[in-house]
């Protein structure tokens, strides 16, 4: 009942794309123990994100939604993320998820709504509708911009809604009792004024006079309130299914999304060529449904439009199938529905798998779990908790349990298995308190909330030999690339003397005009971010530079104060660096870089806005200078001056936490573009901007290919670390291996950012695949590819047990003068399950980092 539906944007191009799927998902809460419904969906939205997960009508409800996609295999995909994250949340509350239309055993009088102001207007218009509206459904979007199309599609839909109906079915109990129904969810809900069949509308306008007379009549109070079995959504560009029951099992729900897509596409077909409408006849379909619900697969339906006779379920369902081949087969879905509905009428309705699981022993209690386990997959199957004490698995290429547990985590399992899973999540519930005291927060582009920045419990150790072997190597590398950045924008010696091509350089999006403002002598990378990743076989390699705007230094820190805080009992291994002397060291970086005596340097951001605002707070706290936004800067007489308290204070040094494009556009204190002040300044060289405009072609991943020959060439030493073997797709032979072995290959573009655009070839699909090799064939010179290296895994906690995922490692790296210093703070990210990539604006994490000396 509530409108968090995903955001549908259509793609205009192609069928597949334009018609874009996603899904809402209610699932019912119920206690593990009792095997009720129970009214704690409050407890497991708080640790939910709310972009993803939200309330309904009862406290006895949690709401999904899924992201956009193109396939059926992107929703499955998506469907099983979100059911997975909020079962693991519930799990550890004692608590199960189910999707069904209901669940069997209820205690009417413990259910409450959600106490908003509209669910409590509705409780006092609706009464028992609202007591009793204790089911769940599974709603399907497909992208239809046009309200006209919307509207006309939602009116030729409606002949086969009973079957779809049918193959939803999961709702046979009501009450504790068999309503003798497959889906009592479907009789229920259609005993709200709104629901059922919306009539005749053969415009956007009649569908909007029709819902504006309902508001006016008192029936309903908004738009969200017309609850039509297929209707054109009130406030996104789609075509919204909503008479099916919730489902178990995820296939049910692929299914009817592909099902349904295809019958927007057919009918959307019909309506440009002008076809007529078919010809209501409200009675045979209310009676159609009817036989739906008391059916599911089990029983007969009425097959319309071909006939009003009854004919086995197993029939409608394939001649369903066929009469939209054509439609399924140009979506792409053609095979994968065919399977789905064959395997789905094999097995038979959710309703009927109830129904079998009570009679074997008679026991309600025995319904529950399988719904649960249905709906959550075999590890949230009830009475399969997790052990007291956890257990350290075995896994090749892992840092911590590569076979015996690793010598440098010999202090910290003990520790881990004694607390065990419940403990853990005892202390995570510290850490997300302390978190969101401190408002050690991120945000992620195009959500409004922010998120809690996501840390383990499981600290990782670098031993002493690698750290070292490490330090090295990093102050190797970012003196070659300072050189390099000097270099480039200046005489370019290097593409002169043929160590660079110039088509790398003058190829590359990250080559700014503004980057030659600061060339010279002076440092441009005052802080670099290099991240490195260990192998399987533990040689260590690096994967990328930052020289922009490198982030998660205060995070790191943050990490070692939440460890200390939440695990104090964890034993400290001898040798272990502490973080504490990072801000110092950042500080004199960025000083050095000022001319004259006792600069002042200000923390340059965008704000509460930047997905970093902690960290820019934290570290100007730390070094003891203030944070600025834009409009508290200005320039007068070529010097830069901080704007407070109706007073003006000269600015030496900017440590800049913002893109360059941002920067350059924002407003200063006297509301003019801050830019072109600046930039003058900056030629002047009465101020410093740490890092440097134009630093970004350091980051370029064609450039990253010739950093091991600008260590050479610039210091005259053998590369310490090694890189990752990279194809450039500008080189034609090179260009033909890559598209030889996509599949093989992780494919990156020059200027991606955070994970951005990432192809992993091994990973990727078939059509995802064939993109990419159109946009190398389109621009060549903008990719590049990699070999896919065998990231080391390390031990997180999921909630249940310790799990490897996959890690990287940010390091540091300070330059004061030409005395690079490696700090003593990194920042280890992790993957989420299945994938490899680390960014937290991905699903990533992060861990506590123990260097040692």
């Amino acid at each position: 009942m509530t409108e968090s539906v995903p955001t549908l944007q259509p793609v205009p191009s192609g069928d597949a794309e334009s018609l874009t799927l996603g899904a809402e998902e209610e699932l019912h809460v119920v206690d593990l123990t009792t095997r009720e419904l129970v009214p704690r969906a409050p407890e497991v939205l708080d640790r939910l994100d709310p972009a993803h997960f939200s309330a309904e009508l009862h406290r006895s409800v949690v709401e999904t939604n899924t992201p956009v996609s193109t396939t059926l295999d992107g929703l499955r995909a998506g469907i099983t993320d979100r059911r997975r994250t909020a079962a693991a949340v519930a799990g550890s509350l004692g608590l199960g998820l189910v999707a069904a239309g209901t669940v069997p055993l209820v205690d009417l009088d413990a259910l409450a709504i959600t106490p908003t102001h509209r669910y409590r207007r509705m409780l006092h218009e609706y009464q028992m509708l609202v007591r009793e509206q204790l089911i769940c459904g599974a709603q399907v979007h497909v992208g239809v911009p046009d309200r006209e199309e919307a509207v006309a599609v939602a009116q030729r839909v409606s002949p086969a809604l009973p079957v779809l109906l049918a193959l939803s079915a999961s709702s046979p109990y009501w009450m504790g009792e068999d309503s003798g129904y497959a889906s009592v969810r479907s009789l229920v809900w259609s005993r709200w004024p709104t629901a059922g069949d919306s009539g005749v509308l053969r415009s956007a306008a009649e569908h909007e006079q029709l819902v504006g007379d309902l508001i006016a009549s008192g029936t309903i109070s908004d738009p969200k309130m017309v609850y039509f079995d297929v209707r054109p959504s009130a406030h996104v560009p789609t075509v919204e299914l909503r008479v099916t029951d919730a489902c178990p099992d995820v296939d049910t729900v692929v299914l009817l999304a592909g099902l349904f897509r295809a019958l927007v596409r057919r009918a959307r077909d019909e309506h440009r060529a002008g076809l007529p409408l078919p010809t209501p006849r409200p009675p045979l379909h209310r009676a159609a449904m009817w036989r739906a619900a008391r059916s599911g697969l089990e029983g007969d339906l009425l097959d319309l439009p071909r006939s009003p006779g009854p004919v086995p379920a197993s029939v409608a369902v394939e001649h369903l199938v066929a009469d939209l081949r054509p439609d399924l087969e140009a979506l792409g879905d053609w095979e994968q529905v065919c399977d789905l509905s064959a395997r789905t009428l094999s097995r038979g309705s959710s309703a009927s798998r109830q129904r079998r699981a009570l009679t074997r022993r008679g026991r309600i209690a025995d319904v529950v779990d399988l719904l649960v386990t249905e709906t959550g997959g075999e590890a949230h199957r009830p009475g399969t908790a997790a052990p007291t004490r956890l257990v350290p698995y075995a896994q090749e290429g892992d840092e911590a349990f590569p076979g015996p547990v690793a010598a440098e985590y010999a202090g910290i399992v003990p520790v881990l298995t004694a607390l065990g899973a419940t403990g853990l999540r005892h202390r995570e519930d510290a850490r997300d308190e302390e978190q969101r005291a401190n408002g050690v927060t991120f945000s992620v582009a195009g959500e409004a909330a922010t998120r809690l920045f996501p840390f383990d419990l499981v600290p990782r150790v670098v031993p002493a030999d690698d750290w070292a072997a490490l330090t090295g190597g990093l102050t190797q590398r970012v003196r070659a690339l300072n050189a390099f950045l000097a270099d480039v924008y200046d005489s370019r010696q290097i593409v002169a003397d043929g160590i660079v091509p110039e088509w790398v350089i003058d190829g590359s999006p990250e080559l700014r005009a503004s980057g030659a403002l600061s060339s010279g002598p002076g440092v441009r990378a005052q802080v670099a971010g290099v991240d490195l990743v260990r192998d399987g076989d533990g040689r260590w390699c690096v994967l990328e530079d930052n020289l922009r705007v490198p982030s998660g230094i205060a995070y790191a820190m943050q990490n070692r104060r939440l460890t200390e805080s939440i695990l104090p009992e964890l034993p400290r291994p001898g040798g272990l660096i502490p973080v504490d002397d990072t801000p110092r060291l950042l500080k004199e970086a960025l000083l050095a870089s000022a001319a004259g005596d006792d600069p002042a340097l200000v923390v340059l951001s965008q704000g509460p806005d930047d997905s970093a605002w902690f960290e820019h707070r934290m570290l100007a706290e730390a070094m003891d200078v203030p944070v600025v936004r834009s409009t508290e800067l200005f320039v007068d007489g070529g010097r830069v001056y901080r704007l407070r308290d109706g007073k003006r204070y000269p600015v030496d040094v900017i440590y800049l936490r913002m893109g360059e494009d941002s920067l350059v556009h924002s407003p200063g204190a006297d509301g003019m573009p801050l830019g072109p002040s600046l930039v003058a300044a900056l030629h002047a060289r009465t101020v410093t901007l740490a890092n440097a405009l134009g630093n970004g072609i350091g980051d370029d991943k064609a450039v990253y290919a010739y950093v091991s020959r600008m260590i050479e060439y610039y210091l005259n030493e053998k590369p310490l670390l090694d890189d990752v073997p990279t194809y450039l797709c500008g080189v034609p032979e090179q260009r033909a291996e890559v598209l030889s072995r996509l599949d093989e290959l992780v494919c990156k573009p020059v200027d991606g950012y955070g994970g951005d655009r990432i192809v992993i070839g091994p990973h990727a699909s078939a059509d995802e695949l064939d993109a990419l090799r159109r946009q190398i064939r389109t621009a060549p010179h903008r990719w590049v590819a990699q070999d896919l290296v065998r990231l080391s895994t390390h031990p997180v906690f999921d909630g249940d047990r310790l799990a490897p995922r996959h890690v990287d490692l940010r390091a540091f790296v300070f330059t004061a003068g030409d005395r690079p210093v490696v700090a003593p703070a990194a920042l280890t990210r992790v993957a989420p399950a299945g994938s490899m990539i680390v960014n937290s604006s991905r699903g990533g994490g992060s861990k506590d980092t123990w260097l040692l000396a």
